[in-house]
């Protein structure tokens, strides 16, 4: 049972102020105000400017000279023209370090991550020399290291083996040139029409069990390479997998292989884990994967284990990027499947690439431009599938490696590329024994990181809902496909934002003694409510969604006070006050639903007061004449004016 206050002649003193409480109004208290009108354009203009240039882009170019705009404009698109001007033989230096780190650890990773989107190796390469040149001209962040990933290589060989199962066609490469091709077409257009508050609609819980799914099932797919099984599942999910894996232990595992795969798997987690433990020597985790190829491949060439069924990648293509324009499908029966599955690796590549960007800006405690990205990624994906690339994207690992060495700007995705540039001209014969096993390991040993346990913890300890939408994400990759689990969490994070939308959180509130402060009952046992009186909130904009919600929901909180202080012989409740602070927005269903609890508290001869209504839902109730039929003298700035105005005497003391 709520906390009442007690009064002897609260009946008699309800009655006189009910009868005259236009004769005792306190002369303090404040009427609420409407705000100034404005015009349906004006309306529209506001709406407009606030979804899609809240950052007013175009400030910077008022007042200035044809030849200043030009210059500001060119700076928008190429922001290495901003910040290059400043640049210096110290910061080269620290960026030069840095790309020379990150190429020796996208090199390996770039030829194993070519394997998952079912390319040879030499894709994986032009992908990291061509994307991150680009990027380093047009992208806004510092310490984004650019190129293929894993969970993006993954989602292309899986989509695009549903549509052309042979993936050694020509019909084959020429899809993946047609989906980066419209990666880069989506990616742009979010960035150009400021789109890029739909990435956002993707929770954090969904994205951290989306990315252990992922990481999961890309580490599973690595066991064909790591045990050596010629015979493998095309599936992704764990139990075709597993199923592959044990059916081929008799007489599909090498030995040779298993001995090479599991060596250096444990060399890589154990500089990763000494990587981790102290951060100056980041660069062993940086370079294991290198020295991994450069010691195995020796290996093997010496002793020839590639003749004894140990696995080699064999020839890599030498020299630069060839044109791909004329093998992207414009028309054909390939063309919606590219564009499908464009729209899909490029909103997923986009999502991780503005994630990885955000959380380097914060700690470097600078800003990008979420809008700048997403143009700079799409321009960098559509040159990058008319040069032979598929869809590259910000690494994670490769980022944080690129901010530990010491980066200072995006020359360093200059510097790596250049090393990319001579890999590919010089060095990529070298690479011929270079056994699977060993880009399997690179490829477990990367995407553990990707499988965040902490992050799952605290979604449990936070919020049980965001813990579902992990966890159904999670199991949606792993035991299904991963475009079964993206869309699971997709789905997920759009049926929290509805059940938050429909069913918004309304509470009881009460006085806390001696203040003159209302809060929520639950959170405060000891606050007291009023005589006579009910004060709910309502903690969300009121549309068509939730207004019958919002208006039941009052009703029963109405119905289940009064049995309750019927019963402990309190005066009944005459007075229904709504704290409307929270309310942002109210649309017409919204009013509608006030006019039926209206009526419904008319026949229980009980009167509806508002506090402080916002300047949107004033406006509204203006225009609908709704603060008419509730009284404009019901409607108070504070829930302590309506209880000083309404209330028995020395309610609000």
């Amino acid at each position: 049972m709520s906390h009442v206050l007690s009064d002897e002649t609260v009946a008699k003193e309800m009655e006189e102020i009910k009868s005259n409480h236009d004769n005792i109004l306190p002369q303090h208290i404040h009427k609420v105000a409407s705000p100034p009108k404005q015009s349906l354009f004006q309306d529209i203009k506001h709406n407009f400017n606030e979804t899609f240039f809240s950052d007013d882009p175009f400030g910077k170019f008022k007042n200035q000279t044809g030849s200043r705009r030009f210059l500001l404009g060119l700076q928008s698109v190429f922001p290495i023209f901003e910040w290059g001007r400043y640049y210096n033989l110290q910061s080269f230096k620290g960026d030069l370090i840095a790309g020379l780190t990150i190429a020796s650890l996208c090199i390996p990773q770039d030829i194993a991550y070519a394997n998952l989107a079912n390319l040879e190796p030499h894709y994986g390469l032009y992908t990291s020399f061509v994307a991150p040149l680009v990027y380093a001209f047009m992208g806004s962040s510092r310490d984004i290291a650019i190129g293929p990933v894993a969970v993006v290589s993954l989602l292309l060989g899986t989509l695009l083996t549903d549509e052309i199962p042979n993936f050694k066609s020509h019909e084959y490469l020429r899809l993946v040139f047609t989906a980066t091709f419209f990666a880069g077409i989506t990616q742009m257009a979010l960035g150009l029409l400021r789109l890029g508050f739909l990435i956002d609609f993707l929770s954090h819980a969904a994205i951290v069990g989306f990315m252990g799914g992922a990481a999961i099932t890309i580490a599973l797919q690595q066991l064909k390479g790591l045990l050596g099984i010629k015979q493998f599942t095309k599936k992704t999910d764990i139990v075709s997998v597993l199923r592959s894996v044990f059916s081929a232990a008799h007489h599909g595992w090498n030995w040779e292989t298993i001995v090479i795969g599991v060596s250096f798997l444990a060399f890589l987690l154990t500089t990763k884990y000494i990587a981790k433990k102290n951060k100056k020597l980041f660069w062993v985790a940086a370079i294991s994967p290198m020295i991994c190829v450069i010691v195995s491949t020796f290996c093997v060439y010496i002793t020839r284990a590639d003749k004894k069924g140990v696995a080699i990648v064999k020839h890599i293509r030498r020299g630069v990027n060839p044109s791909s324009v004329n093998e992207i499908y414009f028309s054909g029966k390939y063309l919606s499947a590219g564009i499908r599955i464009g729209v899909i690796s490029g909103m997923v590549a986009l999502t991780e690439a503005v994630a990885i960007g955000r959380t380097f800006a914060a700690m470097k405690d600078y800003s990008i431009d979420g809008n700048r990205e997403m143009v700079a990624l799409g321009s960098m994906n559509l040159i990058g599938s008319m040069t032979s690339c598929y869809v590259a994207t910000g690494s994670f690992s490769r980022s944080a490696v690129n901010y530990m060495a010491g980066c200072k700007t995006a020359v360093s995705n200059i510097v790596m590329s250049i090393v990319l540039l001579l890999t590919l001209l010089v060095i990529t014969p070298l690479f011929k024994y270079t056994p699977n096993a060993v880009l399997a390991s690179i490829i477990i040993a990367a995407v553990m990181s990707l499988i965040d346990i902490q992050a799952v913890i605290l979604l449990w300890k936070i919020d049980k809902f965001d813990f579902l939408a992990c966890m159904g994400a999670f199991f949606g990759v792993i035991f299904q496909s991963v475009e079964i689990g993206l869309l699971i969490a997709v789905a997920i994070s759009f049926a929290k934002i509805l059940l938050q939308v429909t069913r918004p959180r309304t509470a009881v509130l009460g006085k806390l003694p001696g203040t003159t402060v209302y809060r929520n009952i639950l959170q405060y046992p000891k606050a007291s409510q009023i005589p006579g009186m009910l004060i709910v909130r309502v903690d969300s904009a009121i549309y068509f969604s939730n207004s019958n919600y919002i208006k039941d929901r009052i009703l029963k909180w109405l119905t289940d006070e009064e049995i309750q202080r019927t019963s402990s012989e309190f005066p009944s409740i005459q007075f229904l006050v709504v704290e409307m602070s929270p309310v942002t927005d109210i649309d017409t269903s919204g009013i509608h639903a006030f006019e039926d609890l209206l009526k419904s508290l008319k026949k229980r001869d009980i009167q509806l007061l508002l506090a402080n209504p916002g300047p949107i839902v004033i406006e509204k109730l203006d225009a609908s004449k709704l603060s008419g039929l509730i009284g404009e003298d019901k409607i108070f700035l504070t829930v302590g004016d309506a209880v000083a105005t309404f209330g028995p005497k020395g309610a609000e003391l």
